[in-house]
């Protein structure tokens, strides 16, 4: 007899986390986003409610339980890339205001996803806090840091942690991490055939230094403020909110009309979205880039998705 378990995400963007259960066979509930566009994309992709609100002011009275919360829970405060300070910053604070939530819901099971730095900012004493109360609601966890290059088909560098916390001491002992797997997918399967001169870097100030550096069409190249540095591992370097906004680490490719950066369509590509997921035509490439740049690697959470509902059917 199949099971069916219900999911609700917080901090929710265009739907990634949501995605992946799905496809694991999950049942999603409800959704809850701060950004009005991400929440656009999202009701373009999905029937579920979403709740376009602070999730400082969502009532737990007036949520429908569910047997998991997940969240991919902002990261900038804990990122390299990021000010990194932390807990200091509201945005580091705001997997409190999920746990609240979780300590009113009681779900079996809750899912978090951040960037790898998390475990490590400030001595690792930032994690461990964090870990502490999660635990002090009653679960146990267990985390790993995992690269979308081993752990997928899609050739990105993206190492994120990812946290399953289990209420269940049956479910908890049966989950494990997938596996790494060989990936299959090189960086020009995943490209257009026909792109838009605008994409183009033909005439931009810094062209003859880019022609003369990026010549692997094999492979991705990024503007590093004053020099170009290629991936030798043939693979499309982390891609990030800020990829409309133009200036340093952009991905670059090389094709056979010029240099140029990845595309929208491209970019989901990278994150394992699927070819009829949609963006609203109101939205600019600007916000579609950072829409994206913030999700995650969906096939990446599918197979842990996988794993955690078997351990729930146990």
């Amino acid at each position: 007899m199949s099971k069916n378990f219900s999911v609700a995400s917080l901090f929710a963007g265009i739907g990634g986390i949501d995605l992946a259960f799905h496809k694991a066979g999950f049942e999603i509930s409800w959704a809850n986003e701060i950004d009005k566009k991400a929440c656009d994309t999202y009701s373009e992709n999905f029937s579920q409610k979403i709740i376009c609100e602070d999730i400082k002011k969502l009532k737990p009275s007036k949520l429908d339980s569910v047997d998991v919360i997940a969240g991919g829970f902002p990261c900038q405060a804990f990122s390299v890339a990021g000010l990194r300070r932390g807990l200091e910053d509201i945005r580091g604070t705001l997997i409190f205001d999920l746990l609240k939530i979780a300590k009113e819901l009681e779900p079996k099971v809750i899912f978090l996803e951040n960037v790898k730095n998390l475990k490590s900012h400030n001595e690792g004493k930032t994690f461990s806090y964090i870990v502490d109360s999660i635990k002090k609601l009653g679960y146990q966890i267990k985390f790993q840091i995992i690269n979308t290059a081993e752990y997928s088909q899609i050739p990105q560098n993206r190492e994120r942690i990812y946290m399953a916390c289990f209420k269940d001491e049956k479910a908890f002992n049966a989950f494990s991490f997938p596996g790494k797997i060989s990936k299959t997918f090189e960086i020009v399967d995943l490209l257009e055939d026909k792109v838009d001169d605008c994409f183009y870097y033909n005439r931009t100030k810094y062209y003859p230094l880019l022609k003369k550096e990026i010549r692997n069409k094999s492979t991705c190249y990024q503007w590093r403020r004053k020099y170009v540095r290629e991936n030798k591992s043939n693979l499309c370097p982390t891609l990030t909110a800020n990829m409309g906004t133009g200036g340093h680490n952009v991905p670059l490719i090389l094709d056979n009309k010029g240099i140029r950066k990845l595309t929208p369509r491209e970019c989901a590509r990278f994150q394992g979205f699927p070819e009829n997921f949609k963006f609203p035509k109101s939205h600019p490439n600007s916000a579609i880039y950072k829409q994206v740049g913030n999700s995650v690697s969906v096939p990446v959470v599918e197979r842990i998705a996988k794993n955690i509902f078997n351990a729930m059917c146990v």
